[in-house]
């Protein structure tokens, strides 16, 4: 009991100081509230006297409700109209004292109305001189016209004259009643691209001979890169060399014929007994190219030597009574 009324003994002597402290910061910012609306009053009147607008507690509280960012963009606006106030104060100044001279440079001592008087004769003179340069421009104009007329004739003339020239010097070159001459330079070209594919299959053959066609025939003759070069006829190749460039020939003739057509299939009919070894094993290798680039490749021949090197192979043998007997091997 005694320990409870001690507590609250201890409790309300706490709770009597605090209430005095609290009496006396109560006094303190009261004390304060009144110096601080003191001063408002004092500034706001200040500003009353200094601007023409009235400005009361009220409408303090307002403007100062508003945030930062607000003040900063209204102070950027008034700093702009500043700005533009004092730009515009130059520019009228510029433009006093540019009047300003102009007057004291005066050109003319008339009158505004000896003026436009003055003007409206000048204008007159102005006008009938437009006439007549017009007048003259248009003649000019006609004279150029006529000009014109007269180079385009002669230009129809020499364009003519250049086309019946060219005309005439085709004329000349394959010109015949019975096209003799284009037909044969249609061939010399069409041999000379077959000779140019034929050529490079001749290299795979043998790389001695080149085909070339004789100067202004559809005639044949071989350069022989073994002896300088030399030109040769024909008809000085052996019989394996004639057989390399009969197969050279129709090897370029199946290319030629690959541009606008797939040859697949090609047939050869004897022309290998003539060949010595080396040449024979040289044209089996170039069948043998062609074979595996694709194509079917047939030969007809009697020589023994060829069934090592032809897998396929159909065997004709002769039989009595006139029979034959055919084999198919190797399929």
């Amino acid at each position: 009991m005694k320990t409870d009324r001690e507590n609250l003994q201890t409790n309300l002597t706490r709770t009597g100081t605090q209430k005095e402290q609290a009496e006396k910061d109560i006094l303190l910012l009261q004390q304060q509230a009144e110096t601080f609306h003191q001063k408002i009053q004092d500034w706001l009147t200040a500003f009353d006297s200094r601007n023409t607008s009235v400005l009361n507690e009220e409408r303090l509280s307002r403007l100062l409700a508003y945030d930062s960012d607000w003040i900063e963009t209204e102070r950027n606006a008034l700093r702009a109209i500043d700005d533009a106030i004092t730009r515009a104060q130059s520019v009228l100044q510029e433009r006093s004292t540019q009047l300003q001279q102009h007057e004291q440079q005066r050109l003319s001592e008339r009158s505004a109305e000896a003026l436009h008087e003055l003007l409206s004769t000048v204008k007159a003179n102005l006008q009938q001189q437009v006439e007549q340069k017009n007048e003259i421009g248009f003649q000019l104009q006609q004279d150029l016209t006529n000009k014109q007329k007269i180079g385009d004739l002669l230009g129809i003339i020499e364009t003519q004259g250049l086309i019946a020239e060219n005309w005439a010097k085709l004329n000349d070159i394959i010109g015949s009643a019975d096209g003799k001459k284009f037909r044969l330079i249609a061939q010399e070209y069409t041999l000379d691209v077959l000779l140019s594919y034929a050529n490079v299959h001749l290299g795979m053959l043998s790389n001695r001979y080149l085909l070339q066609r004789i100067p202004h025939t559809l005639g044949l003759q071989v350069i022989d890169q073994d002896m300088g070069d030399e030109v040769r006829t024909v008809f000085s190749l052996s019989g394996g060399e004639s057989f390399l460039a009969s197969l050279a020939l129709a090897l370029g003739l199946a290319s030629l014929s690959s541009r606008r057509m797939q040859v697949e299939s090609l047939f050869i009919d004897e022309g290998f007994g003539s060949l010595d070894p080396a040449t024979l094993n040289t044209a089996m290798d170039a069948l043998e190219r062609l074979h595996n680039q694709g194509r079917k490749v047939g030969v007809i021949s009697h020589v023994q030597e060829m069934t090592e090197r032809v897998p396929v192979q159909i065997k004709v043998s002769k039989q009595q009574s006139g029979r034959s007997k055919v084999e198919v091997a190797g399929f």
